[in-house]
């Protein structure tokens, strides 16, 4: 971009970056009084609620662009960013055991989430997306496959508000399961961070219990949130081998190699995994100044609040519900399969004594 045209530029985008910036404040202001809604929550609702107000086709023309910005360039800044809330060393406190349970909660509610959406013929890319979200870490994991699958804007939105929804459930409905489930506080957080999908939902519904539950959770999330670079390089590796597929057919079909090579690959690992990654061994491994973190973690919250806004701007509450009847199927079946499978590994921590739920 040329100076002559970075004024254009700025012109077009920042009336939708800036009512993004806004909403976030005012999320922010919601939190702050009702502490039981995450401020990330409070985001995407703005902004389905902002789609559905009756305004002028001007306005919205005004703020489309810079709302596209915000839901994917930011959401990727977020998901960077996302990355020096990770310390490898605090995951390998868990122990072997809680490790290898939370990767197969993980991995098993993955592709389940992803057949069942198969099964029940979502469209486009929303199977993997459904999938991502509520298997891995929210919004967050949704747009990084949105990322590598060269998801469309509608496809993504609809996992966004799903996971959203039930994550904004858990809140209310864990802590109340958790008298007739007999979960101590340490157990209570090793539950809900290994069945919450986003980090301030887990927070959310974690702190009810205090600061040990809240303790456990997080790092038990944050251990969820590491499966995101293999998992989104394996979709990578599955899109790759598809576009070859498609390519060897239009191949034989004589289509000509001009119109063939017009679909890009995507590239197995988007270079915002990449950084992405950097940041967990950067957080791992150099002694990063406290104040740069507490300036990463509200960086973080910022761009991934106004990304959600965006993303949820985008939703139509009349398609939604003509169209979302299946996915919302996937979708609560998923959350009670992972939650189903997180309370047993629970169980199983219990019985084995573990000492990092002592």
């Amino acid at each position: 971009m040329n100076d002559a045209q970075a004024p254009t530029a700025f012109r077009r985008n920042s009336p939708g970056l800036g009512l993004a910036l806004a909403a976030f404040a005012l999320a922010l202001l919601i939190s702050f009084l009702v502490p039981a809604i995450p401020t990330l929550t409070a985001c995407v609702v703005l902004g389905i609620l902002f789609a559905a107000l009756p305004w002028r086709d001007s306005v919205r023309a005004d703020v489309k662009p810079g709302l596209a910005i915000a839901a994917r360039r930011l959401l990727r800044i977020g998901v960077v960013l996302l990355g020096f809330k990770l310390s490898l060393v605090n995951i390998a406190e868990l122990g072997w055991l809680v490790l290898g349970m939370i990767v197969a909660i993980v991995v098993v509610t993955f592709f389940f989430t992803w057949g069942l959406g198969r099964m029940l013929r979502l469209p486009g890319q929303q199977p993997v997306l459904i999938a991502a979200g509520f298997s891995i870490c929210g919004a967050s994991a949704v747009g990084a496959m949105a990322g590598v699958t060269r998801a469309k804007d509608s496809d993504t939105a609809t996992p966004i508000a799903l996971v959203t929804l039930c994550g904004t459930l858990a809140i209310a409905l864990l802590p109340a399961l958790r008298p007739l489930l007999g979960l101590d506080t340490a157990e209570f957080g090793m539950w809900v961070g290994a069945s919450v999908h986003d980090v301030g939902q887990v927070v959310a519904t974690a702190q009810i219990a205090g600061a040990t539950a809240l303790a456990v959770a997080v790092v038990v999330k944050l251990t969820r949130v590491a499966m995101l670079a293999p998992m989104v390089a394996l979709a990578g590796v599955v899109a790759a081998r598809a576009d070859r597929v498609q390519a060897a057919a239009a191949s034989e079909a004589g289509e000509p190699a001009a119109d063939r090579d017009e679909v890009k690959r995507p590239a197995i690992l988007p270079l915002f995994v990449v950084g992405f990654l950097a940041a967990v061994l950067a957080r791992t491994f150099i002694p990063l100044p406290d104040g740069f973190l507490e300036v990463a973690a509200y960086g973080q919250e910022l761009v991934l609040g106004m990304a959600l806004f965006g993303l949820g701007a985008s939703i139509s509450i009349g398609n939604l519900v003509r169209t979302g009847g299946r996915a919302l199927v996937v979708a609560l079946i998923s959350w009670a399969v992972i939650a189903l499978l997180s309370y047993g590994a629970v169980e199983i921590a219990r019985a084995a004594g573990v000492a990092a739920l002592g």
